[in-house]
C-alpha cells in the first residue's frame, strides 16, 4: 500500500501544499474525533500546445490528503467549466481544446473541495497552473515586407548595407525554437547577409551609373529549419548613393559661335555644353584653355545650374583687328575621385570657333579722358586744348564734336576747346565738361552712333587779386595809453592762390597819425602808439588808412582803412567805457533784387484794385441814376393826393428829359429813360380787347429785341397805349412829345382840379415838352 501511495505520487508532480508549507486539517467523523495531518500534493500541471489526440485531452488530477467520500472537486478561474473541466469525485482535470501557447501560456485556476451534501469546504481553496508546453509551430517573421538600405557605389567588398529583422513567436527557452538565420535567396551575387540580419557587399565597386538600385530577397528560417512561405521571406531596396567619379565630357567636339563686335565686356559669347553622368551635386566641370593665344580675350564661366561653360570678353572685340578666334578647350572635374575614374573614360576636349560680326559702331576717343590747364584771364581765342576721335569702322567717317550743357566754353570742328569769356580762377579752379563725337555721312549726323569723353580743365592762377584784412578788426585804445603801446596786430589774405612763397607787407598812407606800423616780415604788422595821450572829447574814432602789398607779378597792393576806436581805461589798463561802432548790416545783391520785386508786385496789386474799386463805383453810379429815373417815370402803382400834391414828382427832371429828347431824336441808355418798366399797370383799366393788346405787345417786343443799345429785360410793360375806352383816351407821355402835334390841351383845366397837374404840365410850349 505505501508503495502504491509513493507511484500515486511521483505522476502527480511534486506533492507540495498549495501555499508550499504543510499544514495540519481536523477530519471529523461522527465516530472518532482526532486531529490528522493534511495537505494539497499538487501546485502546477502541463500540457502540450496543439495536441493531437482526442479531445478532451487529461490535463493532470487534483489530489489531495483528504479521505473523505462525500468530497466533490470544483476548479474556479481562467478557462473553468469552458476551455477545462474536473471530474468532480477524481479529481481528473481535462482539456476540451486544442491549446495554443503563443496565445496564452499559462491558466490560473483555483480548486476546492466541497462536501458533496452539503457543499461546505472541506478544505481551504487551493491555486494552481497549467503550463502550455511549447512546440516549434511558428516559423520566423519578418517585421516588416520591405526594407531600404543604400551604400556609396564603387565601395569595397564586405561594406555594410542595412539589417533586416525577423521575429519567432515559439518560447525562447526552448533551444532551437527561436534561433533565427538569414540567407539571400535572390541578388546572391551581390550582396550576402549574416545571421543577425546585417546585409554586406558581395562584390566590390558597384556602379551607380550602371546599376542605381538592387532588388534582393531575403529568407528567415529557425533553428529546426521551420520556414514560412508567405511571411518568411522580405525585400530589401538597395540604393547606390552617387559620388563624383565621372568626368564631364562635351556634346560635341566643335562649337561655332557669332558675335557682334560691340558686346558689352562679360557680355554672353555662348554656351559649351557638357554631359555629367554623375548627380548634379557631384558636378563640378572646369574649363580652361588648351591651346589659341585668347586667353586675355575670353574667360569661360560655368554655370552651376547647367553645367554649362559660357563664354564672355575679357576685352573688347574690333572686327577691324581680329574678325575671328580659335582655341582648344578642355573640361575638367577638379572635385573627382581618380581612384574610380581611372575606368571611367580621359578628359574632354572641344574646338570652340568664334567669328566677330562687323557693327556700324560709334566714334572712338584717343584717350579715356583729357585733363587741360588755362591761365586766368586768358584771351578766349587761345586753344585751350584738343580731342581726338576717329571712326573705327572701314567707313572712316568724319567726326564732329559739340560740348554738352556748357556755359565756359565751345569747340571746333577739329576738337579744339575755346572759353567763351575769359576765366576767373577764384570763381571756379576746375570745370568739368563732356564733349559728344558724332560721325557724318554726307554731312549729315548718323544717328545712334554718339560717344562722350570727359574733359577737365583746370584754371591756373595769376596775381589779379589785391591782399586785404584777414578780418574784420574792431582794435581799441585807452585814451592815456603810453607811446609804444601795441594797439592790434594785423594780418592779411589774397584770394589769389597762396603758395608758400607770398608775402604782403604793410605801411601807412601818412606818418602824420599818433599810431605807427610796424611790419614783422611774416605777412602781419603791429599798430602800436606813436605820441600818446588821446583826447576821446575830441576825436572819438580814428581811421588809420594801411597800404598792403604782396609780392607777385604783377604787384598788386590796396589800402585798408583800420577805425581805432579811444577808450576810457582804468590805472591798470582796462577799458571801462568804449562806444560800440555801429555795426553794418550787409544785404547781398540777391536779396536786394528779391525785395525789389515783392515791393513791385504789392504795388501793382494795390493799383488793380484800386482801378477796381474805380470801376465799380461808376457801374454803381450810373445804375443809380438809370433807377432814379425809372423811379421818376414809374411810380403808377401808387395813387397821388390830387391836385394839390406836388411832392410826388420832379417836374424839372421830366421837363429836362422831355427836352433832351427834343434835341436828340435817337438817345442812348445813359441819357434817355428806359421805356420797359417793371411797374405792372393796375388790371382792369381800361383795356379795349386781347387782341388789340396782344398786337401793340408784339410790336414793343420786336423794338426790344432789334434795339441793341437797351439794356436787356426780362419783362416787358408797355405805357404807350391806353386801350380805347379810356374818357380821355391816351394819359400817357411816352407818344405825346412829338413837335408836329397840334391837340390843344388847355381843355384840362376844365375838367376839375384832378387834372391839374397835366394841364399844367401839358399847357407848356412845344419846346418844354417831356418826353415821359
Amino acid at each position: 500500500m505505501a508503495r502504491c501511495c509513493l507511484l500515486l505520487l511521483s505522476l502527480t508532480l511534486v506533492p507540495t501544499s498549495a501555499h508550499g508549507e504543510d499544514f495540519t486539517r481536523t477530519a471529523v467523523n461522527s465516530n472518532i474525533n482526532k486531529r490528522i495531518k493534511r495537505e494539497w500534493i499538487w501546485n502546477k500541471m502541463h500540457i502540450i500546445e496543439e495536441h493531437n489526440g482526442t479531445l478532451p485531452h487529461h490535463v493532470g488530477r487534483i489530489t489531495s490528503t483528504i479521505r473523505n467520500p462525500n468530497a466533490k472537486y470544483v476548479l474556479e478561474g481562467e478557462g473553468a467549466g469552458t476551455l477545462f473541466r474536473v471530474e468532480d469525485s477524481t479529481g481528473d482535470v481535462s482539456a476540451n481544446e486544442r491549446l495554443d501557447r503563443e496565445k496564452k501560456a499559462e491558466y490560473h485556476l483555483k480548486a476546492h473541495i466541497l462536501d458533496r451534501f452539503t457543499n461546505k469546504s472541506l478544505e481551504q481553496p487551493s491555486v494552481f497552473r497549467i503550463i502550455v508546453y511549447d512546440i516549434n509551430d511558428n516559423a520566423p517573421v519578418f517585421v516588416q515586407k520591405v526594407f531600404n538600405g543604400s551604400v556609396l557605389e564603387m565601395s569595397p567588398l564586405g561594406t555594410s548595407v542595412t539589417k533586416v529583422t525577423a521575429v519567432d513567436a515559439d518560447d525562447p527557452t526552448i533551444l532551437g525554437n527561436t534561433r533565427v538565420s538569414y540567407k539571400v535567396i535572390q541578388g546572391n551575387q551581390y550582396f550576402k547577409i549574416d545571421d543577425t540580419g546585417t546585409i554586406y557587399t558581395a562584390v566590390p565597386d558597384l556602379d551607380r551609373e550602371k546599376t542605381p538600385v538592387y532588388t534582393i530577397v531575403v529568407e528567415a528560417v529557425d533553428g529546426h529549419g521551420l520556414h514560412s512561405e508567405e511571411s518568411g521571406t522580405a525585400t530589401v531596396r538597395i540604393s547606390l548613393t552617387d559620388i563624383n567619379d565621372n568626368f564631364p565630357t562635351f556634346r560635341k567636339k566643335n562649337f561655332h559661335f557669332e558675335v557682334p563686335e560691340n558686346t558689352r565686356l562679360d557680355g554672353e559669347v555662348g554656351r559649351l555644353e557638357v554631359e555629367d553622368i554623375d548627380e548634379p551635386q557631384n558636378r563640378n566641370t572646369k574649363y580652361s584653355f588648351v591651346q589659341g593665344p585668347y586667353q586675355d580675350t575670353f574667360r569661360i564661366e560655368p554655370n552651376p545650374f547647367t553645367n554649362e561653360g559660357i563664354i564672355r570678353p575679357k576685352k573688347p572685340l574690333d572686327f577691324e583687328k581680329v574678325s575671328s578666334y580659335k582655341f582648344d578647350v578642355e573640361a575638367t572635374d577638379a572635385d573627382i575621385n581618380y581612384a574610380y575614374s581611372r575606368t571611367k573614360g580621359s578628359k574632354s576636349i572641344a574646338s570652340v570657333t568664334i567669328k566677330v560680326l562687323d557693327v556700324d559702331e560709334p566714334p572712338v576717343f584717343s584717350q579715356p579722358f583729357y585733363i587741360f590747364e588755362v591761365q586766368e584771364e586768358s584771351d578766349i581765342k587761345k586753344v585751350i586744348g584738343s580731342v581726338s576721335a576717329h571712326d573705327p569702322d572701314r567707313a572712316k567717317r568724319e567726326i564732329r564734336y559739340h560740348i554738352l550743357r556748357s556755359n565756359y566754353f565751345k569747340i571746333s570742328t577739329k576738337g579744339h576747346i575755346f572759353a567763351l569769356k575769359p576765366l576767373d580762377r577764384e570763381e571756379s579752379a576746375w570745370h568739368n565738361i563732356t564733349v559728344a563725337a558724332n560721325e557724318l555721312e554726307q554731312d549729315r549726323i548718323v544717328p545712334n552712333l554718339e560717344s562722350h569723353v570727359p574733359v577737365y580743365i583746370k584754371v591756373t592762377d595769376i596775381n589779379d587779386n589785391a591782399p586785404e584784412f584777414a578780418d574784420v578788426y574792431n582794435p581799441k585804445v585807452c585814451e592815456n595809453a603810453a607811446p609804444g603801446k601795441t594797439v592790434i596786430m594785423i594780418s592779411a589774405v589774397d584770394k589769389d592762390e597762396m603758395s608758400p612763397g607770398v608775402k604782403f607787407r604793410f605801411s601807412l598812407v601818412s606818418e602824420e597819425s599818433n599810431f605807427t606800423l610796424i611790419d614783422n616780415h611774416d605777412s602781419t604788422a603791429n599798430v602800436t602808439v606813436k605820441y600818446g595821450q588821446f583826447n576821446r572829447e575830441l576825436v572819438k574814432t580814428h581811421y588809420l588808412p594801411i597800404i598792403i602789398s604782396d609780392n607777385g607779378s604783377p604787384q598788386q597792393s590796396s589800402t585798408n582803412t583800420l577805425a581805432i576806436h579811444v577808450c576810457k581805461c582804468n590805472e591798470e589798463g582796462d577799458f571801462t567805457f568804449c562806444e560800440e561802432p555801429a555795426k553794418q548790416m550787409g544785404v547781398s545783391v540777391q536779396a536786394l533784387l528779391a525785395i525789389l520785386v515783392c515791393i513791385l508786385t504789392i504795388i501793382v496789386i494795390m493799383v488793380l484794385i484800386v482801378m477796381r474799386k474805380r470801376h465799380r463805383k461808376d457801374l454803381n453810379i450810373l445804375r443809380k441814376n438809370v433807377t432814379d429815373i425809372h423811379e421818376q417815370l414809374v411810380a403808377y402803382d401808387e395813387e397821388g393826393g390830387g391836385e394839390m400834391d406836388t411832392t410826388s414828382y420832379d417836374v424839372s427832371v421830366l421837363n429836362s428829359v422831355r427836352q433832351t429828347s427834343m434835341r436828340s431824336p435817337r438817345m442812348t441808355m445813359e441819357n434817355r429813360p428806359c421805356v420797359y418798366s417793371r411797374v405792372q399797370k393796375p388790371p382792369g383799366n381800361g383795356i379795349s380787347g386781347t387782341g388789340e393788346m396782344g398786337i401793340m405787345i408784339e410790336m414793343k417786343k420786336d423794338e426790344a429785341d432789334n434795339d441793341g443799345d437797351l439794356l436787356p429785360y426780362d419783362t416787358l410793360h408797355i405805357y404807350g397805349y391806353e386801350g380805347a375806352e379810356s374818357i380821355a383816351e391816351s394819359l400817357s407821355s411816352l407818344g405825346s412829345g412829338s413837335s408836329d402835334s397840334d391837340i390843344d390841351y388847355d381843355f384840362l383845366n376844365d375838367w376839375g382840379p384832378r387834372f391839374k397837374m397835366l394841364a399844367e404840365l401839358y399847357g407848356l410850349e412845344p419846346s418844354e415838352d417831356l418826353l415821359y
